[in-house]
């Protein structure tokens, strides 16, 4: 049934744990984890991207980043790919979402509430409203 997982990732503790979660849901039903990390970039007034640095991609170092995560903690655990993408956090993770070959998104939530919530937004509210594929949050403890 979910043999494949979308995880993102943000190198905080908090995804980092949810990444055990998804590899437990891999290995139960022989499946592949597909980690995402989403460089954020600020929008111009016209909504596109703004590269912050052109000489040196972050998606360059962040790759790396990632690929170092899943070799020393999935290892053989799980199959697993990794991905990164540039933009705005949540369109990016619901674009990889709609990707036929995905059947859940496992995602980590901070629980902010009020004032914190209001000014910096809820990336997984939005997953969990918008994704047309199951979405699985767990709470930063």
């Amino acid at each position: 049934m979910f043999r494949n997982i979308l995880c993102p990732i943000d190198f905080d503790p908090v995804s980092l744990g949810v990444l055990n979660a998804a590899l437990e849901l891999a290995r139960e039903h022989h499946g592949k984890v597909h980690l995402l990390y989403v460089v954020p970039m600020p929008l111009e007034s016209f909504g596109e991207p703004v590269p912050l640095e052109p000489f040196n991609p972050p998606e360059h170092e962040a790759l790396k980043r990632l690929e170092e995560l899943a070799a020393s903690r999935i290892k053989d655990r799980a199959a697993y790919d990794v991905m990164v993408a540039s933009g705005d956090p949540a369109t990016e993770i619901l674009r990889a979402a709609d990707n036929p070959e995905i059947d859940v998104v496992i995602m980590a939530t901070h629980g902010r509430k009020g004032l914190r919530r209001l000014v910096l937004g809820s990336v997984a509210e939005r997953i969990v409203r918008e994704s047309s594929r199951p979405v699985l949050t767990i709470r930063a403890a």
